[in-house]
């Protein structure tokens, strides 16, 4: 079935969203509960698939915006959320959410797991969560490849800039920092060109 390339522009909103500052706190709580090895998945089923706060594009482009910013990528995205719908004060909430329970669970099994860290079953179950944490996260990047033909730059320019930044940053090693200023740049530019008014570009060309 051909993607409608207009479908995000024709309802750009969040078909919901959070109705007060527990709601953002019960939410992430739920969230960060869920996010063993990483929240990214448990993120996106739910602001996406389960509580529809917005559309696979528009998380993916609030996602990047994460992804640039200092500072750990989910923290970044949920002060954007909350920030976004109730201020500072949302923000904290949401903030609060994503940390308070995991932090008491964590500290709990540090104190529970030091007496048995050097046990060959405790290690066997670290690596095998490890394997299935980066699946977890393999399947969600898939998953997220559904929004790039509603990118503004195609579909064709987004897989070539992800396969740039793969070698650039797996195989070749290059620090993450160049890398985003490098391709950053390079694709804000080109997109920018796209977003620009036909009649400026014509006009551009023309002279």
């Amino acid at each position: 079935m051909p993607v409608n390339p207009n479908a995000d522009t024709i309802a750009p909103e969040p078909l919901s969203q959070p109705q007060s500052k527990t709601d953002l706190f019960k939410t992430f709580s739920h969230m960060a509960l869920q996010g063993f090895g990483g929240v990214l998945t448990v993120v996106q089923r739910e602001l996406v698939e389960r509580k529809r706060w917005m559309t696979s594009a528009q998380f993916v482009e609030e996602w990047s915006v994460a992804q640039v910013m200092p500072g750990p990528n989910v923290v970044n995205l949920c002060l954007m959320i909350g920030g976004r719908y109730f201020g500072l004060p949302g923000a904290l909430a949401a903030l609060s959410g994503l940390l308070l329970l995991p932090l008491i669970l964590v500290l709990t099994l540090a104190i529970l797991f030091g007496g048995v860290s050097d046990s060959a079953y405790a290690q066997g179950a670290l690596r095998g969560m490890g394997a299935v944490a980066a699946g977890l996260i393999t399947a969600t990047g898939l998953k997220l490849t559904s929004a790039l033909p509603q990118n503004v730059m195609g579909l064709s320019a987004c897989l070539v800039i992800a396969g740039l930044t793969f070698v650039a940053v797996g195989l070749l090693r290059l620090p993450l920092a160049w890398v985003l200023l490098g391709l950053g740049l390079i694709t804000s530019a080109y997109a920018y060109v796209k977003l620009a008014p036909k009649d400026t570009r014509d006009g551009k060309a023309s002279s």
